[in-house]
């Protein structure tokens, strides 16, 4: 029986017998996490030896490799992730977060000579390294080969190099960029920890749990995404967590903000 299956019963119930519906959705979904942690559905990543980090990027990448979708810890929140280049792996992230199809789906690469594979750079590397690998997300011209299912209808692509071991091992290890998103309902509160988002931990094939992230405020708000695509100008799309210090680097390689009317 499947976690919404659950919850339909124990809303019927709870109108039957009178109990809280939001306690018994506590205790439904409290004992559905145990479960699933139980039966290896959680995977950590925290604190292990070079052999089993190294068994664990394996594993990983070959659930990945099957077009299935994994959850994982970035430097800013939780995300989901599957390969950019397989549509079905595309298709499930979003039915999985219940996504607009309009909205676009950033992608993750391990380093960055990686990133003029998939987006047509007009910017220097000496500005690149200083703003990834960080909480940034550059948005530029798409490259042919990158899956034109991804993101249908917009010539850009964004693109990560989060300031993480673990997402780094794994894209290199894929040899590919991987669909990135943040590990929640679309429009609900960004999770820092696997526990908060436990409604999608039915639809995930696997969970690598990383601990906690963050505490602040600024742990929630994700990369800040900037628009480089136009020679010699930003645009910031999202402030995030890295603002201040993204606009400083921008000015300082003397780009210009674009400002559209």
């Amino acid at each position: 029986m499947t976690l919404p299956r659950f919850t339909t019963f124990f809303t019927y119930l709870s109108k039957r017998i009178g109990l809280d519906l939001q306690s018994v959705k506590y205790c439904l979904l409290n004992t559905a996490n145990r479960t699933m942690t139980d039966n290896g559905q959680v995977v950590s990543i925290a604190d292990h030896d070079v052999q089993t980090w190294q068994e664990n990027i394996k594993y990983a990448c070959q659930i990945l490799k099957d077009n299935k979708i994994i959850a994982l810890p970035t430097d800013t929140i939780y995300g989901i992730a599957g390969l950019a280049q397989s549509t079905t792996a595309v298709h499930n992230i979003y039915n999985i977060k219940s996504r607009d199809l309009t909205k676009p789906i950033a992608i993750c690469v391990g380093d960055i000579k990686d990133i003029k594979k998939w987006g047509k750079v007009n910017i220097s590397e000496e500005l690149l390294s200083e703003l990834l690998p960080g909480p940034v997300t550059i948005v530029l011209e798409r490259t042919s080969q990158l899956n034109p299912d991804l993101n249908r209808g917009t010539s850009l692509v964004g693109i990560r190099i989060p300031d993480y071991d673990f997402i780094r091992d794994l894209t290199r290890s894929c040899d590919e960029p991987l669909a990135l998103t943040s590990a929640n309902i679309s429009n609900s509160l960004s999770a820092v920890k696997i526990q908060e988002f436990s409604e999608l931990w039915p639809n995930v094939d696997k969970i690598f749990d990383g601990g906690t992230l963050g505490s602040s405020v600024y742990s929630r708000l994700g990369s800040t995404v900037v628009d480089l695509s136009k020679s010699g100008f930003y645009t910031i799309i999202r402030p995030g967590s890295a603002y201040k210090k993204t606009v400083h680097s921008l000015k300082k390689f003397g780009l210009e903000e674009d400002i559209k009317s």
